[in-house]
């Protein structure tokens, strides 16, 4: 597995693709996984050109591991996979949606959502 991620034009993501987009200082783009048919937000992980390459060409959500610093596909060890319906690039070209068909937990705890389990008080 690569050390970093991979540099932009080094990948077979489609060139007027990659030139859309606004990557982070480390060639990161954020993603936010949602469920397809309810909107429910997932989670949010990482890619570069080369994982949203294998997104869009796989069917299957894959990202750039910060902390392993390697590449990882969804459900690949726990068998909650992420079917990929669409992927769309934001306004701006930093950001990414990906709606997905989610089984099982999409939050390595063990929650439905990574965003279920701390709400912040409001006023």
């Amino acid at each position: 597995m690569p050390t970093s991620p991979a540099a932009p034009g080094s990948t077979a993501l489609a060139p007027e693709i990659a030139a859309r987009l606004k990557r982070t200082a480390d060639g990161l783009l954020p993603a936010v996984a949602q469920q397809y048919d309810t909107g429910e937000v997932l989670m949010l992980g990482w890619m570069d050109d080369e994982a949203l390459h294998r997104t869009l060409t796989t069917g299957r959500c894959t990202y750039w591991s910060r902390s392993r610093r390697e590449y990882w596909v969804k459900g690949g060890t726990s068998g909650h996979v992420q079917a990929v319906k669409s992927v769309a690039l934001d306004c701006d070209g930093d950001t990414l949606l990906v709606k997905v068909d989610q089984t099982g937990a999409a939050c390595h705890t063990g929650d439905r959502t990574c965003f279920d389990a701390d709400v912040l008080p409001l006023g």
